[in-house]
């Protein structure tokens, strides 16, 4: 069986297609057979006041995909305008890696995937913004 498995530990909340689901008094498992389920583990939420980055924006708008906030036709084009925008700024080997398979993964509209993969750029833009290199 494939699918998305969740580790979950107690109380820990996510958002499975639009509902919040709670997980009770100790640690699960749960496996996500559904194919193309929109997924947020809500303790990875960017809250919208967190908004403040480049990466966070884009970040944001798959989120948006993922929470049922925002329809994925209307987002792919902004999704992909922005991972352009940061392939101009981001040029080392590892983030064009990253951005190459965010870009496959909207593409293929797996917004969660690229949800996880841009949020592996977050703390590299950290180091940039903290040396004023952006």
């Amino acid at each position: 069986m494939t699918g998305l498995v969740l580790k979950l530990g107690p109380r820990e909340r996510v958002l499975v297609n639009g509902a919040v689901i709670e997980n009770g008094d100790r640690r699960s498992r749960i496996s996500i057979v559904t194919p193309n389920a929109n997924i947020l583990r809500l303790r990875d939420a960017i809250h919208p006041e967190e908004v403040n980055t480049p990466v966070r924006r884009v970040c944001y708008i798959a989120q948006l995909v993922l929470s049922g906030d925002a329809e994925p036709d209307e987002a792919k084009p902004q999704l992909l305008r922005g991972i352009e925008q940061l392939s101009q700024v981001l040029t080392d080997v590892d983030s064009r890696k990253l951005l190459t398979n965010a870009t496959d993964s909207v593409l293929s509209a797996q917004f969660y995937q690229a949800l996880k993969t841009l949020r592996g750029l977050l703390p590299r833009e950290e180091r940039l913004m903290a040396t004023g290199l952006t």
